[in-house]
């Protein structure tokens, strides 16, 4: 049985976004020194994604 606890509105915001942000900006880095060119953009392209979705649940967060 769910407990009303468990559908609290701040566990939508856990960080776990930023962190992959953080470790696809650490790939995209690499490959970039590394000169893979399309696999840093393509590594940078999803970390701002995964920064963009922290933003919004965040805010999501915050106002809840």
């Amino acid at each position: 049985m769910l407990e009303i606890a468990s559908l609290a509105p701040l566990q939508l915001f856990t960080g776990k976004f930023l962190y992959w942000a953080l470790v696809f900006f650490v790939l995209a880095i690499v490959a970039g020194l590394a000169g893979f060119r399309g696999i840093a953009g393509l590594t940078m392209g999803i970390a701002r994604l995964f920064v963009l979705v922290f933003i919004v649940l965040a805010v999501i967060a915050l106002i809840l």
